[in-house]
């Protein structure tokens, strides 16, 4: 299958890109720059030159080939009006292209904030819709193409991603351990992050890609919630730095903008996703990456 990748030189993306090549698909790849053109073209893939405003580009680049996978996001923490917009807007133009084809689109998304007080599933639909919601609604919006023909399926994706060079959530935490000499955590620490291996993850998005239905919401979660406790104690070993509560008034003063995901509590399932994909996570857990030194790199 020829599989356009937005996003594909990012972490997910890169991940995401090998496991195609390997399973025989061909991938066009949209990148912004020339090193990123590079990256993709030294591993087999095609490039399409663009970035996540260039919506002509996009357009483009899901029109010419025969499924979508898309995985760009701006992540502005500093603009998230300007980062939900964004996404919303590409997600309706690829949308828009692929109306009445029954083409695969398959789109990143994420499970903060799907439940509270219980373990979340495939089956919670999310609660986020219209442009001014998080990620701009994004994956409502491209569930709603369902009924138009576009064979729409939310990837969604842990709160951490890990492994080597991974320069995500864990890697701020890691560096705001650093910056600040000690390991923190909000509260108690009993609150949990699902965690994925980065392999596990593309391998996931892959058999998606693959297998699942229209309309499909797919959990990339090894790891249904690991304690913050246990993630502070992980980076205070890697770092070797001292461990503490961080009390839960001084949770925004400690760890930024951070913060606010960090003390969330996100218990979540993939057992739905695992039983339709025959998918198994195999790679390490995120308290191994981070012992192994993953994250001192």
């Amino acid at each position: 299958m020829h599989v356009f990748v937005t996003g594909a030189s990012g972490w997910i993306g890169t991940a995401v890109v090998a496991d195609l090549l390997a399973s025989g698909h061909r991938v066009t790849g949209l990148a912004r720059s020339d090193s990123s053109a590079d990256a993709l073209k030294s591993k087999g893939a095609d490039v399409l030159r663009g970035d996540l405003d260039d919506l002509d580009a996009i357009r483009a680049g899901a029109r010419d080939t025969e499924a979508t996978i898309h995985l760009a996001n701006k992540h502005d923490w500093s603009d998230m009006a300007a980062s939900n917009a964004a996404e919303r807007a590409a997600v309706q133009a690829i949308a828009e292209m692929l109306t009445d084809t029954n083409r695969p689109f398959l789109l990143a998304s994420g499970v903060a904030g799907l439940a509270s007080g219980r373990i979340t599933t495939e089956d919670d639909a999310s609660p986020f819709h219209g442009p001014e919601s998080l990620r701009g609604g994004s994956e409502n919006l491209a569930l709603e193409f369902v009924d138009k023909g576009v064979k729409s399926i939310s990837l969604r994706f842990s709160p951490t991603v890990h492994g080597t060079r991974d320069h995500g959530f864990i890697a701020i935490l890691s560096q705001i351990a650093r910056d600040k000499g000690v390991a923190g955590y909000p509260g108690d620490g009993s609150n949990r992050w699902p965690a994925v291996h980065v392999a596990d993850a593309a391998r996931m998005t892959v058999l998606g890609l693959e297998k699942a239905p229209a309309g499909a919401r797919l959990h990339a979660v090894a790891e249904e919630g690991v304690p913050t406790r246990v993630i502070a104690e992980a980076i205070g070993r890697a770092f070797d730095l001292p461990v503490a509560s961080i009390p839960t008034e001084d949770v925004f003063e400690h760890f930024g903008w951070i913060g606010g995901f960090f003390g969330l509590d996100l218990p979540t399932s993939s057992a739905a996703t695992r039983k339709l994909l025959g998918w198994t996570p195999t790679g390490p857990t995120l308290v191994e990456d981070l012992d192994a030194g993953a994250y001192q790199a």
